[in-house]
């Protein structure tokens, strides 16, 4: 015993991850229950995020100290607590809360009893969101099972089998005048901790499927949008095939650009919607397998119902979200396919400009030749006319000098020297100017 001692001191720590614990816990976060036969359960669903999960954190927290219990833990995502005969269990999820309330062997009364007499507790708690779910779940034996077609609606009722067959499920997805959607529950000898299973998945069934349909809201006013973006772009397409001028394409893509950013926002508004309405979806046939359903002869299976109601509805929110995924792709191609004729028509613009400053410069060249040519007889003619006041002033001192022949030999000169230094005076600028051009490159 002591060697086993010893080996256990000397084992080594391992060094955990952080979020190991957290991931261990979660996994045994929310047992089922037993609920003993008869009961009732009255569950809520809440939507709530941001700053507003503190605040419910806070408010339920504050309850259960009035009324003689611990607070709730900070950061606590679940929580159980008893009020006499009443019990509650708490659970925030991603981006809402349940509260479940659980009346333990309630009096054949108290089954008639409307759902919000029995529940006052829930409204003197702080609402902690909008209000999304509310069943009222009825767990009966059966000798006390009330008659089915007269507690429901014909039209949308649903009974299964459970459990082997010793469970039946029934209701009609619709809400009362209270707003509870009735769910009943008739127990032939199952369990109490089946029937608590069976109760949770029910419940998490049913706030599940609320919770994937609310992407049909959104998509409903996003389809409009989407619609308008459709044809805007056919319009686009076709305009894009008759424009010409430049300043046309750059308006025909300052309107694409337009239509693309109107669509990524409202992809991006939907995006976590549409996203979880999916998961939603695909919670709610996960716990329709896990509880087994067994078909009743003549009536109606939760399969069935879901199959003709949920799955168009859904449906049609996945459609809206492919359509916003091909329409996006369309126009990344039309904006491309008009960037590409823009980019070609300026080219083609810069290529006329580059031709005309090409001419535009050859045209000064030619006028600098001329110019030039023009400079250079007109300073020979002011050099030979100096130089004629020269010679004629020394033909005055030197006998039999011709200061006239003396100036026709020196003309061809004068102009050959002018010539010379006025094109390397120019050849010199242009040298200057290229070296100081390359030099601010």
């Amino acid at each position: 015993m002591a060697d086993n001692t010893a080996i256990e001191r000397a084992a080594p720590m391992l060094s955990p991850h952080e979020d190991r614990a957290f991931v261990l816990e979660e996994v045994h976060a929310r047992p089922f229950r037993p609920i003993e036969t008869p009961a009732r359960l009255l569950h809520f669903a809440f939507l709530s995020a941001g700053a507003e999960r503190d605040t419910e954190r806070e408010a339920l927290s504050l309850y259960c100290q009035e009324n003689g219990h611990d607070a709730i833990p900070a950061n606590a995502r679940h929580h159980r607590v008893s009020f006499g005969d009443i019990h509650l269990r708490w659970e925030r999820h991603s981006e809402f809360a349940t509260y479940c309330w659980y009346y333990k062997h309630p009096a054949q009364a108290d089954f008639a009893a409307e759902p919000a007499t029995l529940a006052p507790q829930m409204y003197a708690i702080l609402q902690p969101g909008p209000h999304l779910v509310a069943i009222d779940l009825h767990i009966v034996d059966v000798s006390s099972a009330p008659d089915i077609d007269a507690m429901f609606a014909k039209e949308s009722l649903c009974v299964m089998t459970a459990e082997k067959g010793g469970v039946i499920v029934a209701t009609d997805f619709k809400p009362d005048a209270g707003g509870f959607v009735k769910i009943l529950v008739v127990n032939n000898g199952v369990p109490a901790m089946r029937i608590g299973a069976l109760a949770q998945r029910l419940l998490e069934l049913e706030t599940y499927r609320v919770l994937a349909l609310l992407c049909l809201p959104e998509a409903q006013r996003l389809e409009p949008s989407v619609r308008q973006i459709e044809r805007s772009l056919v319009d686009a397409t076709q305009e894009m095939t008759q424009t010409v001028s430049l300043e046309d394409n750059e308006s025909l893509l300052d309107k694409l650009v337009v239509l693309a950013a109107r669509l990524e926002a409202g992809a991006a508004k939907s995006l976590f919607r549409f996203g979880a309405s999916r998961a939603y979806q695909n919670i709610v046939l996960g716990r329709i397998t896990a509880i087994g359903f067994e078909p009743v002869p003549d009536r109606e299976t939760f399969q069935a119902f879901l199959n003709r109601r949920m799955a168009p509805a859904l449906q049609t929110c996945f459609s809206l979200e492919e359509r916003q995924v091909n329409l996006s792709r369309k126009l990344a191609r039309a904006t491309q396919l008009l960037r590409a004729k823009v980019d070609v028509a300026m080219e083609r613009q810069n290529r006329d400009i580059l031709q005309t400053m090409s001419e535009r410069a050859q045209l000064q060249l030619r006028l600098q030749q001329t110019v030039e040519g023009l400079s250079i007889a007109a300073v020979s003619y002011y050099v030979v006319g100096l130089l004629g006041y020269f010679l004629k002033g020394l033909a005055h001192g030197v006998h039999a000098f011709d200061a006239e022949l003396a100036m026709g030999l020196a003309s061809p000169i004068a102009v050959v020297l002018v010539a010379t230094l006025i094109r390397q005076r120019t050849k010199h600028f242009h040298s200057s100017s290229n070296s100081h051009n390359y030099s601010t490159r």
